[in-house]
C-alpha cells in the first residue's frame, strides 16, 4: 500500500501522541511504501524548531528518513498547477496539505493524518482516500 503522511500524522508519531501506534504500524509493515512531500516536512521542521530548537527539528527529520520515508520534492508545473486547482475548489484545506492530497493522487496513495478538520470533507467528497490515525 502506498501512504503519503501529513506533517499531523508524522508529528504526532514523533511525539508519540495519540495515533503514534497507527502510524508505527504502517511503517513497519514492509508491503507498504511510504512517502511525504516536502511541504510536509517544512510543516514538521518549523513545527519542532518552534517547540525546541534547531538540533531537534534537524533531529525529527533525520528519524523519519531513517524509518524509510521517502521524501518528494515534486514541483512540476503540472504538479503545482494541480496543488492550485485542489487548493481553489477545496477552498477550506491548508495549501500545505493539497501537496499531500495531489501527491497521494498521483501516486495512488492513501493520505495518513490525524486531521479530521481539513480532511473529514476531504474523504466524505473522495477527493482522495483518507487514512486517519485517530
Amino acid at each position: 500500500m502506498n501512504c503519503v503522511l501529513d506533517a499531523c500524522a508524522m508529528i504526532a508519531f514523533l511525539r508519540g501522541e495519540a495515533g503514534a501506534d497507527v502510524v508505527r504500524g504502517i511503517l513497519s509493515d514492509p508491503a507498504n511504501v511510504i512517502y511525504a512531500h516536502a511541504i510536509n516536512l517544512c510543516e514538521v521542521y518549523y513545527d519542532f524548531l518552534r517547540a525546541a530548537d534547531e538540533n531537534t527539528a534537524r533531529n525529527a527529520l533525520r528519524d523519519l528518513t531513517s524509518l524509510g520515508i521517502r521524501r518528494r520534492r515534486d514541483m512540476s508545473d503540472a504538479f503545482w498547477m494541480g496543488v492550485g486547482r485542489l487548493k481553489g475548489e477545496i477552498r477550506r484545506v491548508s495549501l500545505a496539505d493539497c501537496f499531500a492530497i495531489e501527491l497521494a493522487l498521483r501516486l495512488n496513495a492513501h493520505v495518513v493524518t490525524s486531521d479530521h478538520h481539513e480532511f473529514d470533507s476531504i474523504k466524505a467528497n473522495r477527493v482522495c482516500s483518507v487514512l486517519f490515525i485517530r
